[in-house]
């Protein structure tokens, strides 16, 4: 496959920590600019991650000729207004999730010129461990598939930090309770018909610091989860079925350097068989998925009406903080 030419917008520390060292390991695409709004920022980011050009500013990036695709990690605020800026100049666009604050918000992005590609950066959708989690779940291994529950956490009061920032989309919700509604979607391939939430906000911030759910996917299926932006960092998932269990190590930072693994039960709960996988970066793996779909390889599976459903799933959640009661996404 041609090499798809990369732009990255911002210096943000997932993409310059996470997401372009893993992209920089593929040769199905070069990222070959990055721009912030200081000349001097993005020099010294493109000097530190070895990346050709360095911009002072997103809109310079965006009239390059030879960038064919865009990564999108700004705060959550900005993400549908520079996506939608990136194609209408003609530039295919992934984007960090979420995808926008609200789905009224997201439904923008339909307005974007046809034949331009646009994905929300769920990188665990393309984690090799996550693709077997799911096959093996589907595939009756564990019984009738009954739940997934989620515990995701870290600990961050800095007030200078944007998930701390209710009025740009800071809040545990946002940042990580996207990933239980996602994978809760990806294993059972169904949508949730009514949610619950119980949510406790910092009295400073006034984001949701701590917040629990439950989702009815129907036929006696649910997802439960907590996630939380002031608590023990942890993570992990386990999927339970009628006759067994599986429980997703890692299930979101997934290291790049060492084998993931996950742990799956039968029917005697002491018997745990441990499944280590080949090492594999899940952020590689997303950029080179996203380049085939702009080669014409592979279409599109996960897009912006997935996006918007998605979204549509986390507002019903914040409805139920205030309703108190079940919510319809």
């Amino acid at each position: 496959m041609k090499p798809v030419k990369w732009g990255i917008i911002s210096t943000a520390k997932i993409g310059t920590e996470k997401v372009i060292p893993g992209m920089m390991k593929s040769r199905e695409l070069e990222v070959r600019a990055i721009a912030s709004r200081s000349e001097a920022t993005a020099e010294m980011a493109a000097k530190r991650l070895g990346i050709g050009k360095a911009y002072g500013s997103y809109e310079a990036l965006l009239a390059d000729p030879e960038i064919e695709a865009v990564y999108n990690p700004l705060p959550n605020h900005l993400h549908v207004p520079l996506t939608l800026q990136a194609a209408r100049a003609g530039k295919h666009v992934l984007c960090e999730k979420p995808i926008a604050l609200t789905a009224d918000e997201a439904a923008k992005l339909k307005d974007a010129p046809k034949g331009v590609h646009i994905a929300e950066a769920f990188m665990v959708r393309h984690n090799p461990q996550w693709i077997e989690v799911r096959k093996r779940a589907q595939s009756g291994a564990i019984g009738e598939l009954r739940a997934v529950q989620v515990l995701f956490s870290y600990f961050n009061t800095d007030p200078q930090n944007i998930r701390n920032m209710a009025e740009i989309g800071g809040g545990a919700l946002y940042d990580i309770g996207c990933y239980p509604i996602t994978v809760s979607r990806f294993m059972f391939d169904a949508e949730p018909l009514r949610v619950l939430a119980l949510i406790d906000r910092d009295p400073a911030f006034k984001t949701d610091r701590t917040t629990s759910g439950i989702a009815d996917f129907g036929n006696g299926r649910h997802l439960t989860f907590t996630v939380s932006t002031q608590a023990a960092a942890f993570q992990r998932v386990n999927v339970l079925g009628s006759t067994g269990r599986l429980e997703v190590e890692i299930p979101f930072n997934a290291p790049p350097d060492r084998p993931n693994r996950y742990f799956v039960q039968g029917p005697d709960m002491m018997k745990v068989e441990t499944i280590s996988l080949p090492v594999a970066d899940q952020y590689q793996l997303q950029a080179e998925a996203f380049g085939r779909v702009i080669r014409g390889q592979e279409p599109l599976t996960y897009g912006v009406d997935d996006a918007i459903q998605n979204m549509r799933i986390i507002d019903a959640f914040f409805r139920s903080e205030n309703s108190g009661c079940w919510e319809t996404p």
